[in-house]
């Protein structure tokens, strides 16, 4: 069983590790790779949203090998997680069209932020079932 576990987390550590970098050259390519042309960027953009798709398999498979309580705690984690997100990023772009803050709403600080409500709600759950 451990065995079954370290090897799906690998694989879901590989998908994750590639869609990254596939981010970063979708991200950086056009500026410093192929000098903002268009064509490269659309194949590395729909190259990063396959690895992107394998990504979310990966990460299907490992919560399928999940035990009940694993399910569990996951699945309370990412509901608080999504409800948050959705709620805060809502009003992030409202405060950025009312030009209440001085910056731009980025996406990447909304990805931060859930990254951050995830971790906080798992350990949370995982204090108060264990």
């Amino acid at each position: 069983m451990k065995e079954e576990r370290q090897k799906r987390t690998t694989r879901l550590a590989i998908w994750t590790s590639s869609w990254v970098c596939c981010m970063a050259i979708a991200t950086f390519g056009p500026k410093f790779l192929w000098m903002g042309a268009h064509w490269p960027t659309v194949i590395a953009i729909g190259i990063t949203f396959v690895v992107g798709l394998a990504m979310v398999a990966a990460n299907r498979n490992l919560f399928n090998h999940f035990d009940e309580l694993e399910r569990k705690l996951h699945l309370e984690a990412l509901a608080f997680t999504s409800g948050l997100t959705v709620v805060t990023g809502l009003c992030y772009s409202l405060l950025d069209q009312t030009n209440l803050i001085p910056w731009d709403a980025e996406i990447g600080v909304l990805i931060i932020f859930m990254g951050i409500v995830n971790l906080i709600s798992l350990h949370i759950n995982t204090k108060r079932y264990a």
